[in-house]
């Protein structure tokens, strides 16, 4: 069992709303979506999105066949390239898949610990949990080891870890 989830970077909530009812036509309803967070980690997105920039998390609530990431990043490059103004980005949409295990993240990037899962999209598991939380890994993103991150990650497991009980007939 998995959920699909987007993690959005824009600057300007006219593009964010758009874009994210586009997302909910595409994937279906969202089960959690997340207050906006800033985002200051690094510049890398400002000359493009410009500042400030901010994050939201969208978790669908269909549950979702892992190998369904290639075809989610494929259809955010879409839809990043649609809202585009004057060939910049006006926001950045990162698709990835939760379990009850493990964060997966999907990229267009080949690196060491990413690995190949078909036309032309990578992935890499940014957290796994155990011990009862979240886990960073030596390469995960510094934003995604960020306790309001991680505490909107652990609410999506519970409704996700809820959702798997009911299905399985267990209150």
């Amino acid at each position: 069992m998995a959920v699909l989830f987007a993690g959005v970077l824009y600057s300007s909530d006219e593009v964010f709303f758009p874009v994210s009812r586009e997302l909910k036509e595409i994937f279906g309803n969202t089960i959690l979506e997340s207050p906006p967070l800033p985002w200051d980690y690094t510049d890398y997105y400002v000359r493009e999105l410009e500042n400030p920039v901010h994050r939201r998390f969208l978790f669908f609530g269909r549950d979702v066949d892992a190998s369904s990431i290639i075809d989610a990043k494929l259809k955010t490059m879409s839809l990043e390239t649609k809202f585009s103004k004057g060939g910049k980005r006006q926001i950045n949409i990162d698709p990835g898949y939760m379990t009850l295990a493990k964060v997966v993240l999907a990229s267009r990037k080949n690196y060491s610990h990413r690995i190949y899962l078909g036309r032309g999209v990578f992935g890499e598991v940014e957290l796994f949990h155990k011990a009862g939380r979240f886990n960073a890994l030596s390469y995960t993103y510094p934003d995604y080891r960020d306790q309001a991150l991680l505490e909107i990650f652990s609410k999506a497991r519970a409704l996700l870890k809820r959702s798997f009980m009911l299905s399985a007939g267990k209150p």
